[in-house]
């Protein structure tokens, strides 16, 4: 974080970068807090004395221990300096719960957003679940709410662990800071880099932007019941270069089926994934939504080999000099020029041509080297939320050996979820 000023009282004040002041100003529009969900082995003898470590461990940390302050339309919000209580805690007293009815109850508590004014997070603890993946007996979930300004999953999964008991862990920062007065030169360099990159795509030696798509029901408003499932496998039984693509390959299958089944011609079928962007890192949201063909008509490991070469394909594009350089000139932005665009945005408008039918996003949780109260973690997943032109979302999260593949769905997307979870089981390999 780059610092601004102080605050009276000596507490130093840092601005948020222009992607992640972008990204708290959208919430307002489409809310878009970030959500992990960790599975434990077991409960804490004493959940309260469980809820005071964790309160210890968070206040260790710097990216939990700050709140958004709003500036005047001249100036970017600011992250100033909130302790950590207890009121940023949740915990439900419902006993017996299912896991199937605890996923029901956090739909509701996470599509109540965040005020970051007030608190950057807040944590449910939902304590005695039957039903946990890998869990025998009772079991412990804790979700984790976050503002999306603070990063999504692949960056907030680093301090969650953090104060659940990882020690020695990694919290990827910002490594360059911007401010308008760079903006001139940056523009400059923006406009004579994107030149080159339309001369080293028409020669062919970058790969040119992904095509859009033409939508399905999947990219209908979202109406209807929201719901959430999860998938869960070891690492081992998902063949293929990575886990992702194992996912993604899956979600191809799957997904087809379901949507030749509710009428729909999937031959043109896309994801939209996440992709971190290379260094230097400018923003808490460091990444891109690309675009990447799931190709369900080809055999299993023709699939596989498409959809890789697709993401090698955008990683390729992504590290061209002039993406860099936009990305720089695009950090140089003054607020007031900002604030004006975020308010002309407007939700409601349709497209008939998309990145992609569905969003799969991947996170890494790193080591099963965490736990709640003792509990010890057992699988850990997130949550993309739902946007006007996407109604069905995917999250493939690994823990250790175990891997989570969540589905956030509305009903107008692909009616029963259940059957089509049903399908996205059968795809997976065991």
């Amino acid at each position: 974080m780059s610092v601004l000023r102080s605050r009276p009282g000596g507490d130093i004040v840092h601005r948020l970068s222009a992607v992640d002041a972008q990204t708290y100003w959208m919430s307002a529009k489409i809310p878009n807090d970030t959500v992990l969900l960790y599975g434990f082995a077991g409960a804490p003898a004493e959940p309260e004395a469980a809820i005071e470590e964790i309160i210890e461990r968070a206040g260790d940390c710097p990216d939990l221990t700050v709140c958004v302050e709003e500036g005047g339309f001249l100036t970017y919000p600011a992250w100033v300096h909130r302790g950590v209580d207890r009121s940023m805690f949740v915990l439900h007293g419902v006993e017996g719960l299912t896991f199937r009815q605890c996923l029901e109850q956090v739909g509701e508590v996470t599509g109540r957003p965040l005020d970051a004014r007030a608190a950057a997070w807040r944590l449910h603890l939902f304590v005695g679940v039957e039903g946990v993946p890998d869990v025998v007996g009772p079991g412990t979930v804790a979700v984790l709410q976050i503002s999306h300004a603070l990063g999504g999953g692949g960056r907030m999964s680093a301090p969650a662990a953090i104060m659940l008991g990882r020690r020695d862990g990694l919290v990827r920062g910002i490594d360059v800071s911007r401010t308008p007065m760079h903006l001139a030169v940056s523009g400059f360099r923006a406009a004579r880099a994107h030149r080159r990159l339309v001369e080293d795509t028409d020669a062919g030696r970058v790969p040119p932007p992904a095509e859009l798509r033409p939508v399905l029901r999947t990219n209908d408003r979202p109406a209807g019941p929201r719901n959430l499932r999860i998938v869960t496998r070891r690492r081992s039984d998902l063949s293929g270069s990575t886990v992702t693509i194992a996912a993604l390959s899956a979600i191809s299958v799957a997904l087809a089926e379901h949507l030749r089944c509710l009428g729909e011609d999937p031959s043109t079928l896309g994801a939209e994934v996440p992709m971190t962007k290379p260094p230097p890192r400018l923003a808490y949201n460091h990444f891109g939504n690309v675009g990447v063909g799931l190709y369900p008509e080809l055999a299993e490991s023709e699939r596989g080999a498409r959809i890789a070469a697709d993401l090698d394909a955008r990683r390729r594009r992504a590290a061209h000099p002039a993406i860099r350089v936009a990305d720089l000139a695009f950090a140089s932005t003054p607020a007031p020029l900002l604030r004006w665009g975020m308010d002309r945005f407007d939700p409601d408008v349709r497209v008939t041509r998309v990145t992609g039918n569905t969003v799969v996003s991947s996170v890494n949780c790193g080591p099963m080297d965490f736990h709640l109260g003792g509990a010890p973690v057992t699988m850990a997943c997130a949550f993309p939320g739902l946007s006007p032109m996407m109604g069905l979302t995917h999250a493939v999260c690994g823990v250790g050996d175990a891997i989570s593949i969540s589905v956030h769905a509305a009903e107008s997307a692909i009616g029963d979820i259940d059957a089509y979870v049903d399908r996205l089981e059968a795809a997976l390999p065991r």
